[in-house]
């Protein structure tokens, strides 16, 4: 007789009862319904196909897409005695095969792989001949192209439909609108499917925006107060190294993580923060997702993220375990540029597609109406250069162009070249002295990257060679020879994508065809970025509230705990009208800034600074070019 999922529950997981709609997902799926699961972060949501798959014989196949979320999925499992094994990267085609062996022959009951993975005619080959019982597609939004980390491989995870007609389908995400969850089920095929969506409502979280003018100096503050296991999300590799350097001097055990570090120095990171042997993280954004650490008390963005998708599910890794948490978002006056800067003027339009496929063209000498299938080494820096192009358009656009099956990418691009100064300044200018031909380059260098003394930062060889006027060659020959005088540390990883043109050049035509995707795409990015502006601007609403109203949750409770709503009570007490009359008061004659305020008004800083930004709202006051606060005229 087999057991009931209770049983596997209690068995398993040490819990005796179903969370939320856990328990109705899984009789659907025993039942061979095909599923869309809608839970928040921290729901359960792996339990919905683990369970099931326990109970049935066979196998399920899971499609996860992060390596690090893989591995933990797979750790967990094995720890509760349950046989899974994992397709991920760097695995040779002899492994491969007895892995995928073992699937067969071995009475494994989970096989994770990416969807990437899914690709390769052997995996799916093999999954065929499996007695599979349950396909689960975890992070589904990354199937659509209007959800956050869309993942053009997702697009293929049909292919399992194909090979198992019969077998149910469950897709799981916590971060999806009725748009991305109508396209989840046409891309997944989804039969008739149930869609459960649980409430996104954490009642231990407190959303609060802080507006910050020195936002170091707030960071430090919060990460001080309590000694509480924390993540701090930024943009940037360069920024998560920064400040977690700031953090270390201020005593605060900090470290950092991002996508530029080997395997080794990520794992070893995650593992010391996970033991709690590191307070803060100081992550980009992929930093997190699957990765089981109940006790994170705070997450705090220092960067806004470029959608309320994004934001939602990084703050959502903080208070897991049930405990009172709080996700902070700090804002400051030039934010809204910088989001703009980052993520909006860098969106490729359709001129720009038509001419950056032109060029591509003409770079490589292609003729109209012809389609030569040879890979191409395609020296990106070199390109931009050549035709003077923003790099980051191209980029854009040169994904775009591999999405749409125009071109082909080498997914093993990678061109990371970092310089950090380790002589001192005395020893570096007797160098110069002493090295005259090397000298002018390094002082260009030095000239356009800031901070190449405090940490190693990525330069473009290519710009400074044509600043110092010389080949890109003698650039490279002479930072090595540098290297070797230990003036600097020099890394350089040069590995060039490679590209095949996949289509009859056309110009204009080949891109007319998918054009309005582009623009819809493009509309869809600026969206998001407005929502997540308006999301940092408004102080009206309860950020709760703003939160769920985004994902359709229409009626939802007020928090009474964020910043909004904290506010919005103290606003009622005389207290603050006395103290708008007194910061009023002392700016009648001069510009002030809030750190002189709060030490002359002897009031609690988030007071103040949320009288500010109200005062500001109301048009009563105004910031100067110094930061600093005056009556508006």
């Amino acid at each position: 007789m087999k057991e009931t999922p209770e049983n596997i529950l209690k068995r398993f997981w040490g819990f005796d009862s179903f969370r939320g709609s856990q328990k109705h997902i899984i009789e659907a799926v025993l039942h061979g319904k095909d599923v869309l699961a809608l839970l928040p972060t921290g729901g359960g949501k792996s339990v919905c196909y683990q369970v099931p798959a326990l109970v049935t014989d066979g196998i399920c196949v899971v499609v996860s897409p992060l390596i690090a979320l893989i591995n933990d999925q797979v750790s967990q499992l094995k720890q509760r005695g349950i046989k899974a094994v994992a397709l991920t990267g760097g695995i040779s085609f002899e492994e491969t095969n007895n892995l995928l062996d073992n699937c067969l022959y071995g009475g494994y009951k989970f096989l994770y792989l990416s969807p990437e993975r899914l690709q390769q005619e052997i995996v799916q080959e093999r999954i065929g001949q499996m007695n599979v019982q349950l396909i689960a597609i975890d992070e589904a939004h990354c199937i659509s192209q209007w959800g956050i980390d869309f993942r053009p491989a997702y697009l293929k995870c049909s292919i399992l439909r194909e090979l198992h007609p019969e077998v149910p389908f469950i897709a799981l995400t916590a971060t999806a609108t009725d748009r991305v969850s109508k396209d989840i089920m046409a891309n997944l095929q989804l039969r008739a499917p149930l869609l459960v969506k649980d409430s996104f409502y954490r009642e231990n979280l407190i959303y609060s925006v802080s507006y910050q003018e020195n936002k170091n100096q707030r960071l430090v503050q919060m990460c001080q107060a309590d000694g509480a296991s924390g993540i701090v999300y930024v943009r940037s590799r360069r920024k998560s190294e920064e400040l977690a350097l700031l953090l270390s001097q201020k005593g605060i055990s900090a470290s950092y993580f991002h996508g530029g570090m080997s395997r080794d120095e990520k794992q070893k990171k995650l593992q010391s923060w996970l033991q709690n042997k590191k307070q803060i993280m100081v992550a980009t954004s992929a930093f997190g997702m699957g990765i089981d650490k109940p006790d994170v008390a705070r997450v705090i963005h220092y960067q806004m993220p470029e959608s309320i998708e994004n934001y939602f599910q990084e703050a959502g890794r903080a208070g897991r375990n049930g405990a009172c948490a709080e996700a902070v978002l700090l804002v400051s006056a030039h934010d809204k540029e910088q989001l703009l800067n980052q993520f909006i003027k860098v969106l490729p339009d359709i001129a720009f597609m038509k001419l950056l496929y032109s060029k591509l063209n003409n770079y490589f000498r292609i003729p109209y109406g012809n389609l030569d299938e040879e890979t191409f080494p395609f020296n990106f820096n070199h390109f931009c250069d050549t035709y003077e192009l923003n790099t980051s358009l191209v980029y854009n656009g040169m994904r775009l162009l591999d999405q749409h099956s125009v071109i082909a990418l080498s997914q093993n691009f990678s061109h990371k070249t970092t310089v950090q100064f380790l002589a001192s300044k005395n020893a570096l200018f007797s160098y110069l002295e002493a090295h005259s031909n090397e000298a002018f380059i390094l002082q260009v260098l030095l000239r356009t990257y800031g901070g190449v003394f405090e940490y190693p930062t990525r330069i473009n060889t290519v710009l400074i060679a044509k600043k110092a006027e010389v080949a890109e060659s003698t650039v490279f020959t002479t930072l090595k020879k540098a290297e070797m005088d230990g003036i600097i540390d020099f890394q350089h990883e040069k590995q060039d994508m490679e590209l095949t043109f996949l289509v009859p050049r056309e110009d204009e035509r080949t891109i007319n065809v998918f054009s309005h995707k582009i623009r819809e795409l493009n509309q869809l990015k600026i969206s998001n970025i407005e929502a997540m502006l308006a999301y940092g601007e408004n102080t009206s609403t309860c950020r709760t509230r703003q939160l769920l109203a985004y994902f359709g949750e229409k009626y939802s409770p007020v928090c009474g705990k964020c910043d909004v709503c904290l506010r919005k009570e103290k606003r009622s007490t005389n207290e603050l009208k006395s103290l708008d009359l007194d910061i009023l008061d002392l700016l009648a004659n001069q510009s002030v800034s809030s750190l002189k305020l709060i030490e002359s008004l002897g009031k609690d800083r988030e007071v103040i600074l949320q009288e500010l930004q109200f005062l500001l709202e109301e048009g009563k006051i105004i910031i100067t070019s110094n930061n600093e606060y005056t009556v508006s005229k």
